[in-house]
Protein backbone atom coordinates (compact mmCIF):
# COMPACT_ATOMS: atom_id res chain seq x y z
CA UNK A 1 0.00 0.00 0.00
CA UNK A 2 1.21 3.67 -0.95
CA UNK A 3 2.40 6.09 1.82
CA UNK A 4 -0.28 8.42 1.20
CA UNK A 5 -2.98 5.82 1.19
CA UNK A 6 -1.54 4.58 4.52
CA UNK A 7 -1.71 7.85 5.63
CA UNK A 8 -5.11 8.56 4.04
CA UNK A 9 -6.36 5.29 6.27
CA UNK A 10 -5.28 7.65 9.32
CA UNK A 11 -7.28 10.21 8.89
CA UNK A 12 -10.14 8.65 7.57
CA UNK A 13 -9.97 6.86 11.07
CA UNK A 14 -9.07 10.34 13.13
CA UNK A 15 -11.77 11.84 11.50
CA UNK A 16 -14.45 9.33 11.76
CA UNK A 17 -15.39 9.89 7.92
CA UNK A 18 -15.21 7.49 5.21
CA UNK A 19 -14.75 10.03 2.77
CA UNK A 20 -11.80 11.77 3.36
CA UNK A 21 -9.23 11.60 0.11
CA UNK A 22 -6.11 13.46 1.04
CA UNK A 23 -3.56 14.61 -1.36
CA UNK A 24 -0.22 16.46 -0.70
CA UNK A 25 -1.71 20.03 -1.28
CA UNK A 26 -4.51 18.95 1.57
CA UNK A 27 -4.83 21.45 4.24
CA UNK A 28 -6.76 21.40 8.06
CA UNK A 29 -9.22 24.11 5.69
CA UNK A 30 -10.19 21.45 3.44
CA UNK A 31 -11.37 18.83 6.18
CA UNK A 32 -14.10 19.41 8.34
CA UNK A 33 -12.96 19.19 12.61
CA UNK A 34 -9.49 19.62 11.48
CA UNK A 35 -8.50 21.87 14.53
CA UNK A 36 -5.76 22.24 16.72
CA UNK A 37 -7.36 19.08 18.88
CA UNK A 38 -7.90 17.06 16.63
CA UNK A 39 -4.71 17.63 14.78
CA UNK A 40 -2.58 16.58 17.84
CA UNK A 41 -4.70 13.35 17.83
CA UNK A 42 -3.78 13.43 14.38
CA UNK A 43 0.29 13.17 14.95
CA UNK A 44 0.17 10.93 18.00
CA UNK A 45 -2.08 8.34 15.33
CA UNK A 46 0.46 8.53 12.77
CA UNK A 47 3.39 8.72 14.86
CA UNK A 48 1.25 5.00 16.08
CA UNK A 49 0.75 3.92 13.42
CA UNK A 50 4.21 4.58 11.48
CA UNK A 51 6.17 3.85 14.26
CA UNK A 52 7.95 7.34 14.14
CA UNK A 53 8.14 10.63 16.34
CA UNK A 54 7.89 14.14 14.64
CA UNK A 55 10.26 16.26 16.62
CA UNK A 56 8.25 20.00 17.52
CA UNK A 57 10.71 21.87 14.60
CA UNK A 58 9.12 19.49 12.64
CA UNK A 59 6.02 19.83 13.34
CA UNK A 60 5.88 23.80 13.09
CA UNK A 61 7.08 23.10 9.23
CA UNK A 62 3.77 21.17 8.41
CA UNK A 63 2.11 23.35 6.40
CA UNK A 64 0.11 21.15 3.96
CA UNK A 65 -0.56 16.74 4.06
CA UNK A 66 2.33 16.74 1.37
CA UNK A 67 5.02 18.36 4.10
CA UNK A 68 3.36 15.15 6.67
CA UNK A 69 4.27 12.92 3.98
CA UNK A 70 8.13 13.89 2.81
CA UNK A 71 8.32 13.99 6.70
CA UNK A 72 7.06 10.18 7.54
CA UNK A 73 8.47 9.11 3.82
CA UNK A 74 12.13 9.89 5.50
CA UNK A 75 12.02 9.06 8.79
CA UNK A 76 10.86 5.18 7.41
CA UNK A 77 14.33 5.47 5.17
CA UNK A 78 16.46 2.78 6.44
Amino acid sequence: MELQDRLNKVFREVFDEDDINITPGTTANDIDGWDSLSHVNLIVAIETKFGIRFSQKELLTFKNVGDMLNSIRSKLKP
